[in-house]
């Protein structure tokens, strides 16, 4: 399913061909991925750079990464882009995506028991009801099972570029830098993800943790020299708002 999702992407979604975006994103991604377990994935990895304003970036199941260049206007540097990479690759290394998968199959199996229990009783406004539970699944069910899946990656992350030769501090820096732009964002308990301030105190408190990582990988030259363009081209989106 993330082989056939990222080959969908690639044909929907524009590809940036911009050589120093290209060869900035390879060099970090390279770096991290080369850390991953093989219980995550063996093999290369396929990293695809999107012409895209979007503030993302993605890693799937089958060795697949995708950054938008929207994202590359908010990392300022080689540490907080691997703190991104760090925590979508992150998400594959802890199988996320197959625990969604069955906790979506658990609600839809909920949604139908209620269903026929309700069918087959007398309630008034069933119809009612039924959107009751729809919502107490998606905020108390899905959404912080969500959450909790975000925070394990933010620390995997975290671990996976100390441990990859990239100053952990950068991941803290990062969400700084995502609340300056996120300031309408929905109340937590309402949201997918945690809020800002929530990550940057769970990641400032898991340096003691990463630090020590790094900076074995720094006193053993292990670190990397992944230069950011000083210029990120435009997406073919944003020329077209002009």
């Amino acid at each position: 399913m993330g082989i056939t999702s990222f080959d969908n992407m690639k044909k929907e979604i524009p590809i940036s061909h911009d050589k120093a975006t290209n060869d900035f994103v390879m060099c970090v991604a390279g770096a991290i991925t080369a850390n991953v377990p093989d219980s995550a994935h063996q093999g290369d990895w396929e990293v695809v750079v999107f012409d895209s304003p979007q503030v993302n970036a993605f890693a799937l199941p089958g060795g697949k990464i995708g950054v938008y260049t929207g994202i590359l206007r908010v990392t300022e540097n080689q540490d907080q882009l691997a703190a991104i990479i760090g925590h979508e690759v992150g998400h594959v290394i802890e199988h996320h995506s197959n625990e969604r998968l069955s906790a979506g199959k658990v609600s839809n199996i909920g949604m139908a028991v209620a269903t026929i229990a309700l069918g087959a009783s007398d309630i008034d406004n069933k119809e009612l009801w039924m959107a009751g539970l729809g919502i107490g699944i998606q905020y108390g069910v899905i959404m912080p099972y969500s959450r909790s899946h975000e925070s394990e990656a933010d620390i995997v992350g975290q671990d996976l570029m100390a441990r990859s030769g990239f100053a952990p501090q950068a991941s803290v820096q990062l969400w700084k830098n995502m609340s300056k732009i996120s300031k309408d964002a929905p109340p937590e308990f309402m949201s997918t993800h945690p809020s800002n301030q929530t990550r940057i105190k769970q990641l400032n408190d898991h340096l003691n943790t990463s630090q020590p990582y790094y900076l074995a990988e720094k006193n053993a030259g292990n670190i990397h020299q992944c230069v950011k363009p000083d210029v990120i081209p435009e997406s073919p989106a944003e020329k077209s708002r002009k």
